[in-house]
């Protein structure tokens, strides 16, 4: 039993695994939010030409 648990402690890919989601919800953080600031931009951009088309 205890070379069971001692292998088990051992074992590190479930914690590679963890990881590499939670890089993968950092990276999708940070694009969602570059996203957004960049689809404001041109909204803002888009609004004030079509006022001067106006």
């Amino acid at each position: 039993m205890t070379k069971i648990f001692a292998r088990f402690m051992k074992d590190e890919s479930g914690a590679t695994a963890i990881e590499y989601g939670l890089i993968a919800a950092l990276i999708a953080v940070a694009a969602i939010a570059a996203m957004s600031a960049v689809g404001n931009g041109l909204q803002e951009t888009f609004n004030s030409v079509a006022d001067e088309l106006d």
